[in-house]
């Protein structure tokens, strides 16, 4: 035996990394991609999401949209373009939530810093007391990297239809005035064709934003991979 082994070594060794490949193509085409659900708003809880988008069932998208940013700059929607992006509501004074929700957002920063295929986009809900010049100050003090965070205000009622027809994620505010909303600490995963993807991510909870972070990878394989 040891005679015919030595022999055949190297044909044995070819057999064995053979068999190995094989195995391994077959695991491969076997084990099924990961994939996003695309995310419509019948979907999702009815108290965040406005009357007239409640029973929508296909093709949900992103609204175009022009705000302005903590530079002074406007943003629209075709800065979006082609782009992965996290979205969320917040505003600067906030004592609660808000501070949380920040810390953990530089967390997807910091995570796709270099990758110029990932963005985020956080609204003020509170639009008049969030000028650029406090949302330039809040920047600064919290890290965002400007290249890759914008921080906007802009119009009210653009804002709160924003969060109530295209992100689903502010509540109605019935004691606040025209088109008051109350945010959630929702993060939405928002794809390169404005489509909202994965689920509702708490951006309070680390292990939920990290969550998140996977996600995004699993959503830029897709574009990869050409689905």
């Amino acid at each position: 035996m040891l005679q015919f082994l030595s022999k055949n070594k190297w044909r044995i060794l070819f057999m064995v990394i053979l068999c190995g490949g094989i195995m391994a193509s077959f695991q491969y085409a076997l084990t099924p991609d990961k994939t996003l659900p695309i995310l419509q708003p019948d979907k999702f809880d009815p108290t965040l999401v406005d009357d007239s988008m409640l029973f929508v069932k296909k093709y949900h998208k992103i609204a175009p949209f022009q705000l302005v940013n903590q530079n002074g700059d406007t943003i629209t929607d075709k800065d979006y373009d082609n782009k992965i992006y996290v979205a969320d509501f917040f505003f600067t004074t906030c004592p609660t939530i808000c501070p949380v929700m920040t810390k953990n957002m530089t967390l997807v920063q910091e995570e796709f810093k270099n990758d110029p295929d990932v963005m985020i986009l956080s609204h003020s809900v509170t639009p008049e007391i969030d000028s650029v010049e406090v949302l330039k100050k809040y920047a600064v003090k919290k890290g965002v990297m400007d290249s890759k965070w914008n921080l906007v205000t802009g119009d009210r009622k653009q804002i709160y239809d924003l969060a109530r027809k295209s992100y689903l994620a502010a509540k109605e505010n019935k004691y606040g005035g025209d088109y008051a909303l109350i945010h959630t600490e929702n993060f939405l995963l928002v794809d390169k064709e404005g489509r909202l993807r994965g689920r509702s991510y708490d951006g309070t909870s680390e292990e939920d934003v990290l969550k998140l972070i996977e996600d995004i990878y699993i959503l830029k394989s897709t574009y990869v991979k050409g689905r």
